[in-house]
């Protein structure tokens, strides 16, 4: 693993403002593209999927615009944590902003099919009363609805020795609405793999460091803060077992390859994989998994955008949310180089994503 000051001058090298805005776009266009207006993402089926990518024309074909590909909730809710950060506000005043955000953000659900745990973490925030940031603890909010919204905080604190603001503001703003370390350390994930993705970190290592320097970090700060520390407790092996089996799995839980992959890997061969990553046969749905199929994309698919989507967009699971994850670190990675034009020049709230992605490099940098 790079020590730090070979890390840092990675960053340099690699993370300039067009990657930025790339990522926040690419993400908006994975989510689009994984979408496809309900269609996709409600399909059970990845070889199904395929086929009709294929009478679509390929991914080369497609325009990703209104009306026939809007973004989901994912991006609208990814929108309002990155607009949060990029106003600069730190501490409770970024938590109240943030959540005032996601209670506008839930006006502009129509067809976008936001998730129960959403819904009702959201119903219940009170953005400018003392402690309004917070919800009652929720058994039930494991699913992917933190993880999917909160890559912008690892643009926003991209360095390693960010790693403490990185965590808390993931475990704070994920557990607005899923306050089961399932679904808020699914945030800790997205957000700490885009900033390992700015540090050119190589994607074999980010699993360990998930396990070795977030999850660690973030128990802490729960208990630190004191709110339903026995609960969160009490739940809170299932992610980490479940990421070390996925990691000796793969053969990286050193954090080096090379990577076991199974001999075929095809769209079948990948629906029932994914299905054993996830809590309950429904892959990518939960916090835990749907980063974990983003990082297997990534692991894929490398510098080929057409292979990322394959993996991370159309499968038979939440395929909107994982590929919302992986295009917004495969864009750190490459930019928009490789990706046919039209899967984002003219995607819904482009001019947004993009904004906030040149806002958060000029705070991160």
């Amino acid at each position: 693993m790079p020590d730090t000051a070979d890390r840092r001058a990675a960053m340099d090298r690699s993370a300039t403002v067009e990657h930025y805005k790339a990522a926040m776009l690419l993400s908006g266009a994975g989510d689009a593209l994984g979408y496809r207006n309900q269609l996709w993402e409600y399909n059970e089926s990845g070889p199904a999927i395929h086929q009709e990518l294929k009478e679509l024309g390929g991914l080369k074909n497609i325009k990703a615009e209104l009306p026939d590909w809007p973004v989901s909730d994912d991006t609208v809710l990814h929108l309002a944590t990155a607009e949060g950060l990029a106003t600069g506000k730190v501490g409770e005043d970024l938590l109240h902003d943030v959540a005032a955000r996601y209670v506008e953000g839930m006006k502009d659900m129509e067809g976008r099919r936001p998730g129960p745990s959403s819904i009702l973490g959201v119903s219940q925030l009170k953005p400018g009363e003392e402690g309004g940031f917070r919800v009652n603890y929720n058994p039930e909010g494991t699913g992917c609805g933190a993880a999917m919204r909160s890559m912008c905080i690892g643009l926003r604190y991209p360095k390693p020795d960010q790693l403490l603001s990185l965590v808390a503001v993931a475990v704070e703003t994920g557990r607005m609405t899923h306050p089961h370390p399932t679904g808020f350390l699914g945030a800790v994930a997205s957000a700490l793999f885009t900033a390992y993705a700015v540090q050119h970190r190589p994607i074999t290592t980010w699993g360990l460091g998930l396990l070795n320097e977030a999850c660690p970090i973030a128990k802490c700060f729960v208990q630190g803060r004191g709110f339903a520390v026995e609960e969160t407790e009490r739940d809170w092996d299932f992610f980490c077992d479940k990421w070390q089996w996925y990691l000796d799995t793969r053969g990286i839980s050193c954090g080096v390859g090379p990577v076991i992959w199974p001999s075929s890997y095809g769209p079948t061969e990948r629906d029932e994989d994914y299905k054993s990553f996830s809590l309950s046969g429904r892959a990518g749905r939960s916090g835990h998994d749907a980063p974990m199929i983003a990082l297997d994309a990534l692991l894929g698919a490398g510098g080929d955008w057409e292979e990322l989507m394959s993996r991370a967009g159309f499968h038979g699971g939440d395929s909107d949310g994982t590929a919302a994850i992986a295009g917004c670190c495969w864009g750190l990675r490459y930019g928009t180089q490789g990706v046919p034009e039209g899967n984002y020049c003219n995607l819904e709230y482009r001019d947004r994503l993009e904004r906030s992605g040149e806002q958060l490099y000029a705070l991160s940098h």
